[in-house]
């Protein structure tokens, strides 16, 4: 696993994001994992949070796109931050743009996107906290792809929770590669989050033990991609 992997990994644990224990999820399932992007809230953080993603942006995808499209809300400062550490990290200047959940109508920047406006021939990646059920991909697919005649390159969230999506065979990533026709990946997925931390001290404890490990292997046993 490379570094950066690891680091991430140890990075949504100490900064609250990624928790265990006992949680219900939108779905109703029942999760001994949960995770909060929310979280992610000082300057520090979202640095790292924004070089993070785009090392696994530059790994996946190159540097052969033009904008980073992150749906509202959460995926407006993701943008930002991972723009602002593509040009830090590789000297490469790329655009961000998002969403509106309500059409601005006056103003100079007016209607539907926030940043950059998209144009044709636009090379796009979007970028997201998680994707569960890909349910913001039902919404904001179409609003990219209408706006200019665009080449979605693909989608990059944070953890891939390798559970299955709506429709109860693949992961949710898989579903929307179907769906779309884009390519998905994440920065790390559950089963390398696991790997990383069975049995391993992370800030003086060990964030998965025996019990956990044991609920964590019910849970995908229940809800996992067979």
């Amino acid at each position: 696993m490379e570094q950066y992997k690891q680091e991430f990994i140890e990075f949504m644990v100490e900064s609250d994001v990624l928790k265990f224990g006992e949680f219900t999820l939108k779905s109703g399932r029942k999760s001994p994992f949960f995770m909060n992007a929310g979280a992610y809230v000082t300057g520090t953080q979202l640095r790292r949070l924004g070089e993070y993603y785009a090392k696994a942006i530059y790994d996946s995808y190159g540097m052969d796109f033009d904008v980073l499209f992150g749906p509202a809300y959460k995926g407006i400062p993701l943008a930002v931050v991972t723009a602002i550490a593509f040009s830090d990290l590789y000297g490469k200047e790329v655009r961000y743009c998002s969403d509106r959940k309500e059409e601005k109508d006056h103003g100079a920047d007016k209607g539907s996107f926030l940043g950059s406006k998209l144009k044709d021939g636009d090379r796009v990646i979007m970028i997201e906290d998680v994707t569960t059920s890909g349910k913001s991909m039902e919404e904001t697919v179409p609003k990219v792809r209408g706006a200019a005649d665009v080449e979605i390159k693909g989608l990059m969230v944070s953890l891939n929770r390798m559970e299955v999506g709506k429709g109860g065979e693949k992961c949710a990533l898989d579903e929307i590669k179907d769906l779309y026709g884009f390519e998905t990946n994440a920065i790390v997925t559950m089963e390398e989050v696991v790997e990383h931390l069975y049995n391993k001290e992370c800030q003086g404890k060990v964030v998965i033990d025996d019990t956990l490990k044991s609920a964590i292997d019910a849970y995908y046993e229940q809800y996992g991609v067979k």
